[in-house]
C-alpha cells in the first residue's frame, strides 16, 4: 500500500479519498504560527521544528484520536529531529520513544521488498525485464494476455492484476499464518489488463516480489531482510515477523478503535502470507538509516546495502500515466508537494498509518506515523509541514478562458472507476460505492464527487488538465482515445491508481435505482396479496398458485437483499478483510433460492398470459414482479453474489 494506496485494500482506499481533500481543509493546522525569530523553510533550527511539530501534533492528536505518534527527519547524512508523542500503550501509560517504539508501517514495507529485489539484481540473480515464472518454484502466472509479467511491472504496479483481499489480507491470529507460497497459490487473482498498460496498485504483486526474493536467495523472506538490510543497516529495533520476536515484544506499539466515546485496544494485526506488502514494524530513528542509505546512494555508516547506480535507477521515474504528472519509479513513487519532486512511500494498517518521503536534491527525508483509524491526520501534518518548510515558489498556470472552458467541460462528465478493483469474485460488490462522478458547472469547471467526503472543484488549465480550486497540489488529467473520446482520468497523487470511463453496467447510480425499483415492485406484490386475501382464498388452485408464487418471490427477493447487506453492514470492512463470515456463506444461498423461484415465477407469469386469468392490468402488474425479479438475479450475477466466489 502506500500514502494513498494501503495494506487494507478498499477500505482504506475509501480513508485515502477523504484524506486528499482534507488537505485543503485543515485551518487548524497549517495556521500552527512558526515562531517569530525563525524564517520560513529554516530546517535547522531545531528549536523552531519541535515547537512547528509539537503545535501540529497536538492540534492533530485530538482531533483524529490518535493515541500516539512519531516523527523522524534527516538532512545532509544526519538525523536532524525525532520525537514521539503520546503513549504506545494506554493501559502501561508507555510513553511513545522514537528510538525504540515499533510502528507498523504498512506498506512503507514493499520499500525494503524492492530494495531487496534490486540486491539480486545487482547480484545477477534477478533481471528486471525476464518473466516472473522463471524464478517461481511453485506458483505459476498464466499468460493471459499472450505476454509474461516482469519484475519491472510489478514494481510499477502494472503487471495487470485486479484487486483481492477478502478473508485473508488482515488477521489477529498467529496460528492462523500461511508461507508466503501458500498465499500467493490459493489467493492469486485475476488477470485483468495487459502487462505494461495500465497501473492498479497491487499487494499481490509486491508479496509475489517477496516470494520470489525467497526461492531465489533460498533464504526465507524475513530472514533475508534481518540479514541484508535491517543488519548493514544497524536497524536493531526492526522486523518483518509476526508477532513480533520475544526481545522486540516490549516495544511493540497497540493499535486502538475509537468506539463508545473511547479508546479501544485490538489485537496485533497479522499480514501473514502477504507480508512482504506490509509486515514491517520499525521504530522511527531506524527508519532514518533506511532513509539515508537511499538518500546516500545505498550507504549507511560502513554499510552498502546498494550500489549508487542501482539507487538512481529505483528513484528514477520508470512508469508515468500522463507526462505532466509524477510517475511510478520502481517501487517507490513520486509526489509533487509543493513543486518539490518526493519520492517515497506511505503505508496503512487499519490501526497505523505511515509516510515516508525523500526529497535527494534537498538532501531531507521525513517519516511519519500515527496509531489511529484515521488516516487524514497523516497528510494534514505532513502538507503543514511542507507548507511551512518547502513552500511552492514557482507560479501556478493561469486558468484557460471562460469560453474555452465551457466548450470542454461536458465531454468529461460522467462515471469514472479505479483501475484497482475486483472483477472476478465476491469484493466486487463493494464497486458499487466506490466509483467516481464528474459533472460539468456552466462555467467550465468541473465537480469530482466520491473522491473524499466532500465534491472537489477543478478549473481547466491546460490540454485535459485541470486543477483543484482550492488546493492547488491536486491535479487531474484526462486521456483520449483517436476520436476524441475521453477514456481515463488521472490523479496526479495518485500515479499508481488511475480511473476509467465506467460503463453503465459497472454504475453504482444505475444499479441501485435499479434496486429502489425492484423493491417498490416487490413492496407493490405484497401489499397487493394483503389486500386481496380475500379474493385470494375463493380463486381457482392455478390462480392461487400464480398469487403465492408472485408473493414469495417478492418476499424473498427483499428478504435476500436485507439478510446480505445486513450482514456486510454488520461485520464492516475491517472484519471482512480478516475472515468470510459464516453468515454470508449461509446467506449466499439465499439469491440461489431467488433464482429458483424466478424461474418458476417466469413459466407461471407465461400461463397468466396465456390462460387470461385475470384482467390485462392485473396481468401487466404480475409480470412487473417477474421482470423485477429477474432484474433483481441479473443484479446478483454482475456483482459476483451468485455462488461462493472467494479468492
Amino acid at each position: 500500500m502506500s500514502a494513498q494506496a494501503t495494506i487494507i485494500g478498499l477500505a482504506s482506499l475509501f480513508v485515502l479519498m477523504a484524506s486528499a481533500n482534507s488537505q485543503s481543509a485543515s485551518p487548524s493546522l497549517s495556521s500552527v504560527p512558526p515562531s517569530a525569530a525563525t524564517p520560513v523553510g529554516n530546517l535547522d533550527d531545531r528549536p523552531a521544528l519541535e515547537a512547528f511539530f509539537d503545535g501540529a501534533m497536538h492540534v492533530g492528536m485530538e482531533e483524529h484520536h490518535v493515541t500516539g505518534a512519531v516523527v523522524s527527519i534527516v538532512k545532509d547524512g544526519k538525523v536532524l529531529f525525532a520525537k514521539g508523542y503520546g503513549k504506545s500503550n494506554l493501559a502501561k501509560g508507555t510513553p511513545i520513544d522514537p528510538a525504540t517504539s515499533l510502528f507498523r508501517i504498512g506498506s512503507t514495507t514493499k520499500t525494503l521488498t524492492w530494495t531487496a529485489v534490486m540486491q539480486l539484481v545487482e547480484d545477477g540473480k534477478l533481471d528486471l525485464d525476464t518473466d516472473v515464472n522463471t524464478y517461481l518454484k511453485g506458483v505459476k502466472l498464466p499468460e493471459v494476455f499472450g505476454k509474461p509479467i516482469t519484475l519491472r511491472e510489478i514494481m510499477t504496479h502494472t503487471a495487470g492484476f485486479e484487486e483481492g483481499f477478502l478473508g485473508y489480507l488482515i488477521n489477529s491470529d498467529p496460528k492462523a499464518q500461511i508461507p508466503i507460497e501458500t498465499a500467493m497459490a490459493v489467493h492469486r487473482p485475476a488477470e485483468v489488463s495487459p502487462p505494461g498498460s495500465m497501473s492498479a496498485y497491487s499487494n499481490y504483486g509486491a508479496a509475489l516480489a517477496g516470494l520470489i526474493v525467497e526461492q531465489v536467495s533460498g533464504v526465507p523472506f524475513n530472514a533475508y531482510i534481518e540479514t541484508h538490510i535491517f543488519a548493514p543497516l544497524d536497524m536493531h529495533y526492526a522486523t518483518m515477523q509476526e508477532p513480533v520476536p520475544v526481545r522486540l515484544a516490549p516495544y511493540v506499539t497497540t493499535g486502538y478503535k475509537f468506539e463508545n466515546g473511547g479508546e479501544v485496544a485490538q489485537p496485533y494485526e497479522i499480514i501473514g502470507g502477504f507480508r512482504p506488502a506490509g509486515s514491517g514494524a520499525i521504530s522511527a530513528l531506524d527508519m532514518t538509516h533506511f532513509m539515508l542509505a537511499h538518500l546516500q546512494a545505498g550507504r549507511y555508516g560502513d554499510g552498502q546495502i546498494l550500489k549508487p547506480a542501482t539507487v538512481e535507477l529505483m528513484h528514477t521515474t520508470a512508469f508515468q500515466l500522463d507526462p505532466r504528472f509524477p510517475g511510478m519509479a520502481l517501487g517507490f513513487y513520486h509526489a509533487d508537494i509543493n513543486g518539490r519532486d518526493a519520492v517515497g512511500h506511505g503505508g496503512d494498517t487499519v490501526y497505523c498509518h505511515s509516510d515516508m518521503l525523500l526529497l535527494p536534491k534537498d538532501h531531507v527525508g521525513l517519516f511519519l506515523s500515527f496509531i489511529t483509524q484515521d488516516s487524514r491526520v497523516r497528510e494534514r501534518i505532513e502538507q503543514a509541514f511542507f507548507d511551512r518548510y518547502f513552500p511552492r515558489t514557482a507560479p501556478q498556470p493561469p486558468r484557460l478562458p471562460e469560453a474555452e472552458a465551457i466548450n470542454l467541460a461536458a465531454k468529461y462528465a460522467g462515471a469514472y472507476q479505479w483501475t484497482r478493483r475486483n472483477h472476478s469474485e465476491i469484493e466486487k460488490v463493494l464497486n458499487l460505492t466506490t466509483g467516481l462522478k464528474v459533472d460539468a458547472l456552466a462555467n467550465g469547471n468541473l465537480v469530482v464527487s466520491g473522491f473524499g467526503q466532500d465534491p472537489l472543484q477543478f478549473e481547466p488549465i491546460g490540454d485535459n488538465l485541470y486543477r483543484e480550486v482550492l488546493q492547488q497540489n491536486v491535479q487531474v488529467a484526462f486521456r483520449t482515445d483517436s476520436s476524441g473520446h475521453v477514456t481515463h482520468m488521472f490523479f496526479n497523487m495518485l500515479p499508481f491508481m488511475p480511473t476509467e470511463r465506467a460503463p453503465w453496467y459497472d454504475q453504482g447510480s444505475v444499479w441501485f435505482t435499479a434496486l429502489g425499483v425492484i423493491f417498490l415492485a416487490s413492496l407493490g406484490a405484497l401489499a397487493s396479496t394483503y389486500y386481496r386475501w380475500r379474493e385470494i382464498r375463493t380463486m381457482p388452485a392455478a390462480e392461487k398458485r400464480a398469487v403465492w408464487t408472485a408473493a414469495l418471490t417478492a418476499f424473498w427477493a427483499v428478504a435476500t437483499f436485507a439478510v446480505l447487506g445486513g450482514v456486510l453492514a454488520l461485520t464492516g470492512i475491517d472484519g471482512l478483510l480478516e475472515r468470510v463470515p459464516t453468515a454470508l456463506r449461509v446467506g449466499l444461498i439465499m439469491p440461489l433460492l431467488l433464482v429458483t423461484l424466478t424461474i418458476y415465477l417466469i413459466v407461471i407469469t407465461l400461463s397468466v398470459w396465456r390462460r387470461r386469468f385475470w384482467t390485462v392490468g392485473r396481468r401487466i402488474g404480475y409480470s412487473v414482479m417477474a421482470l423485477a425479479a429477474t432484474l433483481l438475479c441479473v443484479f446478483f450475477w454482475q456483482w459476483n453474489l451468485l455462488g461462493w466466489r472467494f479468492g
